[in-house]
């Protein structure tokens, strides 16, 4: 089982190669919870994730002839970039096995640091099963993204990092998919200081880990789409979960629309880019999961690689729901000057209008009838309700909110 040992050798190992991410303090985010708390921000890491840490210690490791044929590691995210990026700057061949589904820009991404890229099968399962081929027939060493303890003890110097940084720290609260980042800050923060609580969050779409330690081992669940891929984690590892049946004090979950605000609250509030995953610690904060109140929370920001289309859905379902982006279905007379008129009642509420479908043939309207859809920015409920109010004041028929 990993030791503690273990952790300070990697430390010892990976520490002018890895980048010690700061642990910043938040005013806002103190109040908005009860706590006093501290983001160790692992999203600005080279990579953009904590997964560096693992590939480094891991590949540090090899013996002269595995460091000659080189790694193989199937991932179709951060895992990828981590190898690629510490197996390329130590002279090591890196091939990294992606599904054929992998965007575009983490293909480059994981390109533009060295890796060979093979493209496998349709999903993770096909692409590790590939990789484990090619390891056998080619004499690559296999890294997997959290299943070895080398890797889990690399994981592991943050929580060593997060002692120095802010050694009262009484609660730490991290992301949880396979196990390899909560079983190395696990083992890091409880064989320092045992007081010290441990809280693991997973995405409730696939909570492997929850489901490996209330069966004893681990278990296969199904996939499921989240946008915290980087923990939807089918089936957690052999050896995390001795190490966290042992060492994690609670395990909770939280929902999609949870680590979308959570995503958009970092975004907004501390002009922090956070992935779904990287997130999700706040999110089980922000909700009150973790049962905490007026401790010192250390909270593990662990990665912002974010596809950007994501992230702008992600804003705009943020801004509708807090009320600053609305969208109406307004009938109006067929008449010249009409929409005009509508217009205008927008503009003097105070409203700005981000977008306009004006629809006189296929919409279900009277042939005296025209529908229009209108997308509006306000600043808030309030300011919607009263949009919603004038025009209906006016004589409008909304028919629904879209």
């Amino acid at each position: 089982m990993l030791t503690f040992a273990d952790i300070e050798q990697a430390r010892s190992r990976i520490g002018d190669q890895v980048f010690v991410s700061p642990c910043a303090y938040s005013e806002t985010f103190s109040k908005l919870t009860g706590n006093k708390v501290y983001f160790k921000l692992e999203n600005l890491q080279m990579t953009g994730s904590f997964k560096e840490r693992g590939a480094a210690n891991r590949i540090l490791l090899l013996p002269p002839e595995d460091r000659r044929r080189g790694v193989i590691a199937a991932s179709a995210g951060n895992h990828a970039q981590g190898v690629a990026y510490h197996a390329t700057r130590n002279g090591v061949r890196a091939v990294i096995v992606m599904p054929e589904t992998t965007p575009l820009v983490k293909i480059s991404a994981t390109r533009g640091y060295g890796g060979e890229v093979v493209l496998h099968g349709a999903n993770y399962d096909a692409a590790y099963e590939e990789a484990l081929r090619r390891a056998r027939e080619e004499g690559l060493t296999l890294i997997h993204a959290f299943d070895d303890e080398a890797v889990m003890a690399g994981q592991g110097t943050l929580g060593l990092e997060l002692l120095e940084q802010n050694p009262y720290l009484e609660v730490v609260v991290l992301s949880v998919g396979g196990g390899g980042l909560a079983s190395g800050v696990a083992v890091a923060m409880k064989e320092t200081n045992p007081r010290i609580k441990v809280i693991g969050v997973q995405t409730a779409r696939v909570p492997s880990m929850k489901a490996a330690l209330a069966a004893g081992g681990p278990v296969v669940l199904p996939a499921a789409q989240t946008i915290a891929d980087g923990i939807a984690v089918r089936r957690a590892g052999d050896h995390t979960v001795p190490v966290l049946s042992r060492y994690l004090d609670d395990l909770v979950t939280v929902d999609e629309d949870e680590l979308a605000n959570a995503v958009l609250l970092l975004l907004e509030r501390e002009k922090t880019v956070a992935e779904g995953a990287g997130a999700a610690p706040l999110a089980a904060l922000v909700q009150g999961r973790t049962g905490v109140t007026g401790k010192r929370v250390g909270c593990v920001i662990s990665g912002g690689n974010i596809d950007v289309t994501l992230l702008a859905r992600i804003i705009d379902r943020g801004l509708a729901k807090d009320g600053r982006l609305l969208r109406m279905r307004v009938r109006i007379p067929d008449r010249p000057g009409a929409l005009h008129l509508l217009t205008g009642i927008v503009g003097h509420v105070g409203a700005n209008i981000m977008d306009i479908q004006h629809d006189r043939t296929f919409e279900n309207a009277e042939i005296s009838e025209t529908i229009v859809d209108v997308t509006c920015e306000t600043r808030g409920n309030e300011h919607a309700t009263a949009l919603r109010q004038a025009l209906v004041g006016a004589g409008y028929v909304l028919d629904r909110l879209i």
